[in-house]
């Protein structure tokens, strides 16, 4: 049974009474916890419209961040192409490689990340996605070495070569990855329904490329790990109520995480089956848990998910289940 890598993957939730300042400086000592633990990353996603989340601007996140760490990697899981213009993503990456080298990651998705009427404000294009192939081939030779007679580079970035990894939740991202021999994440944190498929064709069809001449796996995964099952169980079912109320939105105000009326919802009834791909339990039970989805579906790493409120319970659930990980 072999242990795959760890990394983590952090919303930067505002919760309660705290503030945005409050909630990217709680991120920045998670960061700090998990150099220390020997996590490999920790990712920022980009979400707009969500008064719950503030990693909205996702390469100024990443900067903050990097500038508080020493040697943990430090990436966007992810930018939704989508939404920008790859020159502008590949000088805001090749800027942050520069300023941190070695340490910076860019996982791109075709998603928007928000609702319609966002898009909208976003001034996208709804056909945008319908380029993302061609964004992310783009964004490729804008970061790597300049071609004989490239009109347009990217400054910085050109010559950077910022790792690249699509994000996706079904198989198109899956296929994309293979055909451009590029590393993949699968988002199983939310939406598990394609996880064997997708990852079984990305393994089937990667064509080797010069930088990867492998393919790399992510697999997103929830965990919640405390010494006693009962408590972690308590602490994810506290996690799948506010995750219930965020998708709720605006609406939700007034409703507390144990309100009846949200209990008895669809909502809430969608979440338990987009968290079903979760770690939870004593730190033996989570770590494996996790190592065997890893083995399943072959990957090569797990990016964890672990939205506790809780500061310190949350630190101590990611040592717990480093070190459970590590024994195996």
């Amino acid at each position: 049974m072999k242990a795959p890598s760890l990394s983590a993957l952090d919303l930067v939730l505002v919760n309660g009474d705290k503030t945005v300042r409050d909630a990217i400086e709680e991120s920045a000592r998670l960061a700090q916890h998990l150099e220390k633990l020997d996590y490999v990353r920790i990712w920022y996603a980009e979400h707009h419209n969500m008064d719950s989340i503030a990693s909205s601007a996702t390469s100024v996140l990443i900067g903050y961040i990097a500038s508080k760490t020493e040697r943990i990697r430090v990436g966007a899981g992810g930018v939704m192409l989508p939404n920008h213009s790859p020159l502008v993503i590949a000088e805001q990456f090749g800027t942050l490689e520069w300023l941190y080298p070695g340490r910076i990651d860019l996982g791109v998705g075709r998603a928007p990340g928000t609702d319609q009427m966002t898009l909208t404000a976003l001034r996208r294009d709804n056909r945008a996605a319908e380029r993302f192939p061609q964004d992310v081939a783009d964004l490729m030779t804008l970061l790597d070495d300049p071609k004989e007679g490239q009109l347009i580079q990217a400054v910085p970035g050109q010559g950077t070569k910022v790792p690249i990894y699509i994000l996706g939740s079904s198989l198109f991202g899956a296929n994309l990855a293979a055909e451009l021999g590029l590393p993949y994440a699968f988002a199983s944190h939310f939406a598990p329904q394609a996880l064997y498929k997708a990852t079984q064709i990305y393994r089937e069809k990667y064509k080797p490329s010069e930088r990867h001449p492998k393919p790399h796996l992510i697999i997103g995964m929830n965990a919640v790990v405390a010494e006693d099952a009962d408590q972690a169980e308590e602490l994810f079912e506290r996690q799948r109520r506010e995750m219930a109320l965020r998708l709720i939105g605006r609406r939700a105000k007034g409703i507390s995480p144990d309100h009846p009326a949200l209990l008895e919802s669809a909502i809430y009834r969608q979440v338990r089956s987009m968290l079903s791909k979760s770690a939870v339990g004593t730190p033996e039970q989570a770590a494996l848990r996790l190592i065997d989805l890893a083995n399943e579906t072959q990957a090569d790493e797990v990016m964890v998910v672990m939205n506790i409120d809780d500061e310190e319970t949350r630190l101590r659930s990611f040592t717990l289940l480093a070190e459970a990980v590590r024994a195996f």
